[in-house]
């Protein structure tokens, strides 16, 4: 049986704003108004959400380093606490996703930490990268400047692109450079190699303090008369962001990439740009560019182009057969499973963020699908699929998980898989229409 085709968008629309889906969530939106549901669901305080406030983040200090002459051991007892305390924060953001009534606002939470893509395996300090986190959470639907510059100026993001070793006797390109080509305006696309060098003048100075914070040393700043795409004085790092900011190619540049996040793994076409740009606007306002591309035609069209993130499909599962995460070694097999797979929650690769589209589909990652499949099925209740009749559970199983319709090839591969309920399940995750979305 195939659902019309408004549920069909609906239940695709759901998922590529949260983690998955199910036939009764479905059921529940399906004849609301999208811009009337993503005003209710965008104007949610995250941080109010019942799953969110019985997951509260986990806080610590950053340590103290081991003082000058310590053992072998006590170096190494260090290490093992700073491996601890950030995979604390990777389980507690993962139960997080799982707990939450409305998971819209941590959807759009780890599509943004894509895109300023920090990585413990430098940083490695969990106070930081928590902190990054609640900055990308609370300001990913205001005004695109205020979260640049948060980022611009974030302590886990000067550690790992080393804008904390940027002096006026040393400037490091890094955050500079970065800044332009992967988070404001994309690759060589109206700076150039001395914008870079400018830039990085502008950012000298700024420094970490011991509680994470950061602030400008007045004695390591570069003073002088810089030139940062046409525009020249003693300028800051608060100037760099908004030279930048104001170049036109900006604007483009950040609804493509919302874009990319959000609605498909392939680029929008010139059409559908301009009219992002349009809702973007002069305020660079995320929230209305945040609906503007779920609600623009091209986006129900989409369908089926985006590869779901292993963090996107895992957690998918995890919500749609309501598996608990309370237990640590449930916990440990998932990071476990997020590893072999290739997306950690604060681990992306490097700057650009984590891979997208087919390079998920490899043979390890449909090795961890099937094993994490059957994991997961053995901690929660399929019981509604196990009392329908053999008949009715390709139908029922694809309403489990808000899938809508199935191909003549899934159909054909599951049909003998009615009489295991557990295998048919298990069996369903790993087709196109699950993992593609």
């Amino acid at each position: 049986m195939s659902q019309p085709p408004q549920w069909l968008a609906t239940a695709r629309m759901l998922r590529r704003t949260g983690f998955g889906t199910t036939g009764a969530q479905v059921d529940a939106v399906v004849k609301q108004d999208w811009a009337a549901y993503l005003d209710w669901a965008l104007s949610l305080d995250p941080n109010a959400d019942p799953g969110a406030v019985a997951t509260p983040m986990p806080k610590s200090a950053i340590p103290q380093y081991p003082p000058s002459g310590a053992s072998a051991t006590e170096i190494a007892a260090f290490g093992q606490e700073l491996v601890a305390r950030m995979q604390e924060l990777s389980g507690w953001w993962l139960r997080r996703m799982a707990a939450v009534q409305q998971p819209i606002h941590e959807k759009l939470t780890l599509l943004w930490h894509n895109h300023f893509a920090t990585s413990a395996e430098k940083v490695n300090a969990a106070q930081l990268m928590g902190e990054q986190n609640e900055k990308l959470r609370t300001l990913k639907l205001g005004d695109f400047g205020s979260l640049a510059w948060a980022m611009l100026t974030d302590g886990a993001m000067l550690h790992w692109l080393d804008g904390d070793v940027n002096t006026a006797a040393a400037p490091n390109e890094n955050l500079s450079r970065e800044f332009m080509e992967l988070f404001t305006m994309g690759h060589a696309n109206g700076y150039t190699e001395i914008d870079v060098k400018e830039g990085a003048k502008t950012l000298t100075g700024r420094h970490l303090k011991p509680d994470g914070s950061t602030v400008i040393y007045a004695e390591h700043h570069d003073e002088s008369v810089k030139t940062v795409l046409g525009v020249t004085g003693n300028l800051t790092d608060t100037d760099f962001c908004n030279i930048v900011l104001r170049q036109p190619a900006s604007a483009t540049f950040v609804a493509g990439t919302l874009w990319r996040l959000l609605a498909s793994d392939q680029p929008a076409a010139p059409d559908t740009v301009s009219r992002l740009v349009a809702a973007y606007g002069p305020n660079r306002d995320l929230k209305a560019l945040t609906k503007a591309v779920v609600l623009d035609p091209e986006f129900t069209k989409a369908a089926g182009t985006v590869v779901s993130t292993p963090v996107e499909w895992l957690m998918g599962i995890v919500r749609s057969l309501a598996v608990p995460l309370d237990d640590e070694h449930v916990l440990a097999d998932l990071d476990q499973v997020l590893r072999v797979m290739g997306q950690r929650p604060f681990y992306p690769p490097d700057v650009g963020g984590w891979p997208r589209g087919q390079l998920w589909l490899s043979t390890n990652s449909a090795a961890a699908r099937v094993w994490a499949a059957n994991r997961l099925l053995a901690l929660s209740d399929i019981s509604a699929v196990e009392n329908m009749a053999s008949s009715e559970r390709i139908d029922g199983v694809g309403y489990l998980f808000g899938i809508g319709a199935w191909s003549d090839r899934s159909a054909a591969a599951l049909k003998p898989l009615v009489s295991d309920p557990h295998r048919l399940v298990a069996a369903a995750v790993i087709t196109p229409e699950y993992v593609t979305s």
